[in-house]
């Protein structure tokens, strides 16, 4: 495909936002994905099993897991530079206590749903000692992140396996990829529509060269008077067929979280991707959300720039022996433009886990429908947004 059908159509050809016209600041990268940072493979395991009633260990099955690797398979174990931000703490994230200290990860990210990190985390342990025996001599702190997709899942039942994690690690493939209900999104509601995976990247400029920031969403987020789309608020106007707001007695349908996933091949201190995934909820808010008590909202930066100078071996003698490591970074006083593009990709990155969807029937017979397409373009051409 040319570029412009890869920034308008997903491989499995469903409609990104870009498709509908929305105006969006920025400029992509080829594939308009978090892969577009060199070396950034994505791959997914989903698992979509059965209807009807929900009975425990049986399904219906909404689920699956997404798996996020820096330097691809080849280079697990090379270290990278890392920071993460816990907007609200209602989720969770292995390893961040590790990546809080050491400033680096070099493993698999994996994302899955709230009631299998466990199960991922061991898949995982099992891939490193399978492929990179020599690793596992150490002690592995893997990074397992998750949101929650009981309304369409049977989350309970033991669905996802370590064959499922380490699938997905297996499948992770660069260029375009997959977006919608797919990976860990496959059962995730976003502004009460379907909502899931996402993706976008931003090319930024610096000095004589461009540098590139992607942003990998598992949305899962807002309620629907909440969504905005383009500046335009189309909560209310889109509140008609809403059944999570039925379903959970005409409570707030905000809760559910989102874990976003941001990657440079700038090269930066673990501090700078730690204020990059500070960035990210700035890029949720613009579609509306203010953030709900029950949305477990976590973000992770990571950097390709600087491969495996944090690795913390000693690679010249023993370990008393002294050796010295450096570190190339953008000087903190020129963050700006990369902080931009974070916002800028985590917003598209909302919008096409929104609009390359369709409906989805899960446990219960519970529904979610997909973001109406006709409706947005109507509503944003009314107010002079997309051309008629």
């Amino acid at each position: 495909m040319n570029q412009r059908a890869v920034l308008n159509m997903t491989p499995a050809g469903k409609q990104r936002a870009r498709a509908l016209s929305i105006p969006l600041q920025g400029k992509p990268g080829h594939a308009n994905a978090i892969t577009d940072v060199d070396g950034v493979l994505v791959g997914y395991s989903t698992v979509i099993e059965g209807d009807g009633k929900l009975s425990l260990g049986h399904g219906p099955v909404r689920t699956g897991v997404t798996a996020i690797l820096p330097f691809g398979r080849d280079g697990v174990g090379l270290a990278c530079a890392a920071g993460h931000h816990s907007f609200n703490g209602n989720g969770e994230m292995t390893g961040a206590s590790w990546i809080e200290e050491a400033g680096s990860l070099s493993l698999p990210i994996l994302i899955t749903n709230t009631h299998a990190v466990g199960t991922c985390h061991r898949g995982v342990i099992d891939w490193v000692a399978r492929n990179k025996p020599a690793m596992i001599s150490q002690w592995l702190l893997p990074v397992v992140a998750e949101t929650w997709d009981c309304y369409l899942n049977d989350i309970n039942g033991s669905h996802i396996t370590v064959d499922h994690a380490t699938a997905a690690i297996d499948s992770a493939a660069s260029g375009s990829i997959e977006e919608g209900s797919v990976g860990g999104g496959t059962g995730m509601n976003c502004y009460a529509f379907k909502g899931g995976s996402g993706t976008a990247s931003r090319v930024v400029g610096y000095g004589h060269r461009d540098y590139t920031v992607g942003v990998f969403l598992q949305a899962n987020f807002g309620s629907r008077h909440e969504l905005s789309i383009a500046g335009v608020p189309l909560g209310q106007e889109l509140a008609a067929d809403n059944p999570m707001e039925a379903y959970f007695g005409g409570q707030p349908t905000g809760a559910g979280s989102c874990i976003g996933i941001v990657a440079t091949d700038a090269p930066l201190l673990p501090g700078q991707c730690k204020a990059l995934a500070r960035r990210v909820p700035l890029g949720l808010a613009r579609t509306g959300t203010t953030g709900s008590h029950f949305s477990g909202d976590i973000f992770l930066a990571f950097s390709t720039g600087n491969p495996d100078a944090l690795n913390g071996r000693f690679p010249q003698g023993p370990a008393n022996e002294q050796s010295y490591g450096h570190m190339d970074f953008i000087p903190w006083g020129r963050m700006d433009a990369f902080y931009a593009a974070v916002v800028q990709a985590t917003e598209e990155a909302v919008l096409n886990a929104l609009v390359a969807n369709h409906d989805m029937i899960g446990r219960d017979g519970n529904r979610t429908p997909a973001l109406p397409h006709d409706k947005v373009v109507a509503a944003l051409k009314a107010r002079g947004i997309v051309a008629n």
